[in-house]
């Protein structure tokens, strides 16, 4: 079976890496995510990752707090998950790389969209840290710019939850899973597949995105050979 895709942007939820676990990570789980991506480079995928950090902080949870130190902690709590998963795609077999918006010299490397590029093309895998390096916009909004820079055939969304829903299944049992949606449709229903900026950056820039859950790691696999998982949004 042939690769749909050949270079991918691949958001990982940091509350799905927490997976149950007492602690911020599952490292267990780590460790079968790390084989699922060791597995698409062995195909010749050019693999980028960015994660958020969820299972550590959110600039929310600081509601007394300036929004932007609070967002300032939410960049270093990325760079946190980052090294973790660097950690597990080496031990996994695989030479990553973490690049950070912010400077911090000292254990990861700043990002320019022509060294992450250079990275995909030798074979490496690239976790990208800190977010966009500014206060005021989501690690998704961080994906789906990234993935346009290095010019990424899809983004590939693997969160908690296994798709988008024509409402909140938490709070809405008759919410029903969709196969396919529109950027329009989702800024018009004001769904919550995406933050609004994203949804629009990608509408514009005609950014092929999937929505899928991280819970069976194998799904990314699944979805960079072509198999109809999760939601696919498109313009």
């Amino acid at each position: 079976m042939t690769p749909k895709y050949k270079r991918v942007l691949l958001k990982l939820s940091g509350e799905a890496l927490a997976k149950g676990s007492d602690g911020i990570l599952n490292h267990e789980f780590l460790g079968e995510v790390s084989k699922v991506i060791k597995k698409c480079c062995d195909e010749g995928i050019q693999v980028a990752v960015i994660v958020g950090a969820g299972n550590i902080w959110r600039g929310r949870q600081g509601t007394d707090m300036d929004r932007v130190r609070a967002d300032h902690m939410g960049m270093l709590a990325t760079t946190i998950n980052s090294l973790a998963l660097q950690d597990s795609f080496e031990h996994a077999g695989l030479r990553a790389h973490v690049m950070t918006a912010v400077q911090m010299d000292t254990f990861t490397e700043h990002y320019t969209t022509r060294d992450a590029i250079r990275h995909l093309e030798n074979g490496d895998v690239v976790i990208f840290g800190c977010g966009l390096g500014a206060p005021f916009f989501s690690t998704d909004t961080a994906a789906v710019l990234r993935a346009a820079e290095i010019e990424a055939d899809a983004v590939l969304m693997a969160k908690n939850i296994d798709g988008v829903y024509t409402a909140d299944p938490a709070k809405d049992p008759t919410a029903v899973r969709l196969d396919e949606i529109t950027y329009k449709e989702i800024l018009a229903g004001e769904l919550k597949a995406l933050d609004m900026t994203a949804t629009t950056f990608c509408l514009e820039n005609e950014i092929e995105l999937y929505a899928f859950a991280l819970s069976d790691p194998e799904n990314i696999y699944r979805v960079i050979m072509g198999e109809k998982i999760g939601t696919v949004i498109h313009k």
